[in-house]
């Protein structure tokens, strides 16, 4: 189970509010996503739901425990993981040893544990084996084989994104929270990702929650969808419904036509 749920929600910097008593509830499951226009709190949100930010009121609870005070780290083991709008790799590593790295929280021995020094039959390797064939299915469910020894750095962004997603899912999250996934990447790549996070939902189990820009992909993929201007809910519901909303259709969709 992964539910969940956002109470009154508020945060001010410098005397303005970025986030104004918003709250909404994410099933268990579903791909719930947050629209506007930038600068409205989008991005905030997500940054108080993963422990970045401390809200100045209101709760996050993930299954009926609250989240709010906890540390980033406490908090993704939790069961909480996430991108970010600008791409947060390690560009003079490989893609597997990014990937790997989102393996940290469940590992004893660390990222580069013991199986070089203690030999293949000790508890270390065996859980270092584990790990490499977690990263390995995640390689092959998005499709990196080809590049999975190449520097990130090397890479183009649209796939930069995916080694991103990659290391998000090696934490086995509950919750995945994808800020922006299809910024950078050209239409063919779009196509894929709408693809990859509908069969993450399915095949992984996963609630997402997404920031994005493309309508097309919000309309097509999302179960619910929450709209905001500066910092303040205007509407939540189903695609169908939001997308009638005449202050979406002014804002937001009015932007993309």
């Amino acid at each position: 189970m992964a539910h969940v749920r956002v109470e009154n929600l508020s945060i001010s910097f410098g005397g303005i509010k970025a986030v104004d008593d918003v709250s909404f509830e994410v099933e268990d499951n579903t791909i719930f996503s947050i629209i506007g226009p930038n600068g409205s709190g989008k991005t905030t949100i997500f940054n108080m739901i993963s422990g970045i930010y401390r809200p100045d009121s209101g709760r996050v609870t993930l299954d009926g425990e609250d989240l709010v005070g906890k540390r980033p780290d406490k908090i993704a083991k939790k069961g909480i993981a996430r991108t970010f709008q600008n791409i947060q790799l390690f560009t003079n590593a490989t893609v597997m040893d990014n990937i790997m790295l989102g393996r940290h929280i469940h590992m004893k021995t660390g990222v580069l544990g013991g199986a070089f020094m203690w030999g293949r039959s000790s508890p270390t390797a065996k859980e270092e084996v584990k790990n490499r064939e977690i990263v390995e299915h995640i390689i092959d469910f998005l499709d990196l084989q080809s590049v999975r020894d190449q520097f990130v750095g090397n890479l183009p962004y649209g796939k930069r994104k995916l080694v991103e997603l990659g290391r998000a899912l090696a934490l086995e999250p509950k919750v995945l929270l994808l800020d922006e996934p299809s910024a950078g990447m050209n239409t063919e790549e779009k196509d894929d990702l709408r693809i990859w996070i509908k069969d993450i939902q399915e095949d992984y189990r996963v609630t997402i929650l997404l920031i994005e820009h493309d309508m097309n992909m919000v309309m097509g993929i999302s179960d619910r969808i929450l709209a905001i201007n500066q910092g303040v809910k205007i509407v939540e519901g189903k695609p169908s419904e939001v997308q009638k909303h005449p202050e979406v259709i002014a804002a937001y969709l009015g932007e993309e036509d």
